[in-house]
């Protein structure tokens, strides 16, 4: 199996091993996390009952990031990525078991939405360093297959801690809302702090970055920090094909939002039963478990295409594959018509997203990686902010309407028409 054996390879490389072991916690502690929030925030009976609801909850929960986003690029090219996994890893464990004691106590619902946006603000934090420190331990030829391999694992695994959070619900039928969100949260908790342990098993600079930037005092730094971001976005632009790249993931993530919303809303309203809150949440978890498969198979598929098919070349063709799964769910509202496009489009969203940081990270210098992966997080929360207010005017309260899952499917084939005739060889760019 070519995925065996490419991990097989890479497993040689300890630091490919250890930085592997703190995705896999890491992401894991998200599945269990996601879980908790969903079951306190989107499955309560009682509230996100409607499109626009759960739009509010992403916009509260994600838009303020995208305030702050900015910022968090030059940090991970000026602080040593280590330190920031095993910090960041740290202050999550301190926020979940907060929220945890929040939700059982009932307190407001702001303060639950403010610690979990703080919590999820850490999250994009460590996923753009260790997406940035990847390239500093494994060799450049095997970027894309550990590009395939590492983000995978990592979502299976969150996917695992996301089933094994929803399965509470199957285990004690007749737990309360708060209990279940609870436990997710103490598990979530508990795979933060695991992280935070196996983080201390890399080295101090083993992740880079190789030459970290002189610390300033606080405005004159806010003011260089502000200089880098610009210089960041100025290079990724003159490079052309790292700026290419970010712009259809992007595109790509906003059509993949608008399921994701219709996929919530048709757990609560279609397939499950609209009564029982922990229905809904076992329907849900189902179709993120079909999504995790889809994930499975793009990280097997993407590097054996990768030596046939060039890296542009298969982001078109994985749009035209998520337009085709896309149609299957226009077709029907059915229980299987759901669950197969769940796969489908999710392997065409990881293997575009492969491919995309493959090329961002094979284009772009190793002094502006933490700029870029920090405005490709900025480009994921834009775009899921806006795909859950465009799904809150477009979506019906159940969340299926044939004619938008069949837009949508348009809307992928545009896209992948104008990025098949974007550059394929990035522009030469001084690095000042």
């Amino acid at each position: 199996m070519t995925l065996a054996r490419d991990l097989a390879r890479l497993w040689r490389a300890r630091g490919f091993r250890r930085l592997t072991l703190v995705r896999l916690l890491s992401q894991a502690g998200d599945g269990m996390f996601q879980v908790g929030i969903a079951t306190a925030f989107f499955f309560d009976p009682t509230q996100a009952a409607t499109p626009q609801d759960i739009a509010l909850g992403f916009a509260i929960l994600l838009a303020p990031f995208t305030l702050v986003g900015p910022f968090a690029g030059p940090l991970i090219d000026r602080w040593q990525r280590q330190r920031i996994l095993l910090f960041g890893n740290l202050a999550r464990t301190s926020l979940a078991l907060i929220i945890g004691a929040t939700v059982l106590l009932d307190g407001p619902a702001w303060v639950e939405y403010g610690l979990a946006l703080l919590t999820l603000s850490v999250n994009r934090f460590l996923l753009s360093s260790m997406s940035a420190g990847l390239a500093n331990v494994v060799p450049e030829d095997e970027l894309l297959t550990a590009n395939a391999i590492m983000p995978t694992l990592g979502t299976i695994a969150a996917a695992v801690g996301g089933a094994i959070g929803g399965a509470m619900t199957l285990l004690v039928p007749t737990a309360t809302d708060s209990s279940l969100a609870l436990a997710a949260l103490i598990g979530s908790a508990c795979a933060f702090s695991g992280s935070a342990w196996a983080t201390t098993l890399l080295a101090r600079r083993e992740l880079g970055p190789t030459e970290p930037l002189a610390a300033l005092r606080l405005l004159a730094q806010l003011r260089a920090l502000t200089a880098e971001l610009v210089s960041g976005v100025r290079y990724l632009h003159g490079r052309r094909t790292p700026f290419h790249a970010l712009s259809v993931m992007a595109a790509q993530r906003l059509l993949y939002g608008i399921m994701f919303v219709a996929s919530i809303l048709m757990s609560r309203h279609i397939l499950g039963d609209p009564s029982r809150p922990e229905d809904q949440l076992g329907e849900f978890a189902t179709v993120l478990g079909f999504a995790a498969a889809g994930f499975g198979i793009a990280a097997v598929i993407t590097p054996w295409l990768g030596s046939r098919i060039p890296r542009q070349r298969w982001i078109v063709g994985c749009l035209v594959l998520g337009a085709g799964g896309q149609l299957l769910l226009a077709a029907s509202s059915a229980r299987w018509a759901l669950l197969s496009a769940a796969v489908i489009i999710s392997v065409a969203v990881q293997g575009g997203k492969i491919a995309v940081d493959t090329i961002v990270q094979r284009d772009t210098a190793d002094d502006f990686r933490g700029r870029a992966f920090t405005l490709y997080d900025m480009a994921y929360n834009v775009a899921f902010v806006s795909s859950a207010a465009l799904a809150a005017v477009v979506l019906p309260p159940t969340g299926y309407s044939a004619g938008v899952m069949a837009g949508v499917a348009v809307a992928y084939l545009a896209v992948a028409a104008v990025y098949a005739r974007a550059p394929r060889v990035p522009v030469a760019v001084a690095v000042a």
